[in-house]
């Protein structure tokens, strides 16, 4: 049984040194490339002795007998962990959260942290908020449309929109919706959804909403869904033709996958849940995703999870080449996270 290696620090700056070098050229390394870019002493020979005790332990691959050596996923998740993330000055971080602050809605903040993660790292960036269970009520916008259609808006305190055309049995005028509207909002702002659906229930079960006008016109817009809205996560990728044109490794069929993967807003959710399960405000590291499909696995994510104030749990996270700037990627995931967390909803 074969004794492993412990690692010297000076083999450790050996490797990383090699990694930083990949990184930049997506070349294999040459022990004389990494001699050229430290600044001690070390000969090509004593690093081509390091180089092979690396390639025993499985931090490096050899692709072709002349050629140098390449850094194994191994290699690269010892990088990552040596690296410490850099805070940006604190006027990019007022940037970040001053572009946050234009937005209206949880949603379209969402699609704006994306968009800002694939701007600043030049990778897919991903931002996904999944709503509370207990969802507070803000207010509630009812629509009139043509042929006897409404447009029912439910807006909760945590900043979320959610919308739903209905069909009617027969017609309601704005006014009528109106006061629907106005009842709902003084009767049941602020109250828990699911406690509010309860109340309203019971409130039109009662005789008493047989005679009143609006409990009356009320009736038929609960039986339609009003209030019944289930919490869904808003999801937003943004990026992935970065991805093109990258030496991933990948047959074409392989990139197909890849992408195919990428358009399910469902798959990108499970991939969040499972590579980013540290705690809130922890940056989260996974090198190479082989685990959750094969087409990813020159592939990374760094994510942050973010918790809001209204309960929302929100995740910021960049998808990219296992050769990806890490240090500069790990500090845009923080900012964006930070500046996300700290606009009022």
């Amino acid at each position: 049984m074969r004794r492993h290696l412990a690692l010297t620090p000076r083999t450790i700056e050996v490797l990383h040194s090699i990694v930083e070098s990949y990184i930049e050229s997506g070349e294999a390394v040459a022990s004389r490339t990494i001699s050229r870019r430290r600044k001690d002493s070390l000969s090509p020979a004593t690093i081509r002795n390091l180089m092979a005790d690396l390639a025993d332990e499985g931090y490096l691959d050899q692709p072709h007998t002349s050629a140098g050596r390449v850094p194994t996923v191994k290699a690269f998740r010892s990088y990552v962990q040596s690296l410490a993330p850099v805070r940006l000055p604190l006027a990019e971080l007022e940037r970040l959260r001053a572009e946050l602050c234009g937005v209206e809605n949880l949603a379209d903040r969402v699609e704006r942290s994306s968009h800002l993660l694939t701007e600043i790292t030049h990778n897919v960036g991903i931002a996904a908020a999944i709503p509370t269970s207990s969802q507070t009520l803000d207010h509630i916008e009812l629509l009139k449309l043509a042929g006897r259609r409404i447009l029912m808006i439910v807006v909760t305190r945590d900043a979320t929109v959610r919308n739903r055309v209905v069909s009617l049995d027969e017609e309601l005028s704005q006014d009528e919706l109106n006061s629907i509207r106005n009842y709902l909002n003084q009767n049941f702002s602020g109250w828990v959804l699911a406690q509010a659906r309860r109340e309203l229930e019971t409130r039109l079960e009662q005789e008493s909403a047989a005679y009143d006008a609006i409990l009356r016109r009320l009736t038929e817009l609960f039986g339609k869904g009003l209030l019944d809205i289930e919490p869904t996560p808003e999801i937003h990728m943004e990026g992935a033709s970065n991805l093109v044109g990258l030496d991933l490794h990948l047959t074409r069929e392989k990139m197909r996958e890849l992408f195919w993967t990428l358009e399910e807003k469902k798959r990108i959710l499970q991939l969040l849940d499972r590579f980013l399960e540290q705690p809130s405000g922890e940056l989260g590291v996974q090198v190479g995703l082989g685990e959750a499909h094969p087409s990813m696995i020159a592939l990374s994510l760094i994510g942050v999870s973010v918790v809001l104030p209204s309960g929302v749990s929100a995740k910021i996270a960049v998808l990219g080449p296992m050769r990806m700037n890490y240090g500069k990627v790990m500090s845009a995931v923080l900012q964006v996270g930070d500046a996300f967390r700290s606009i009022p909803t």
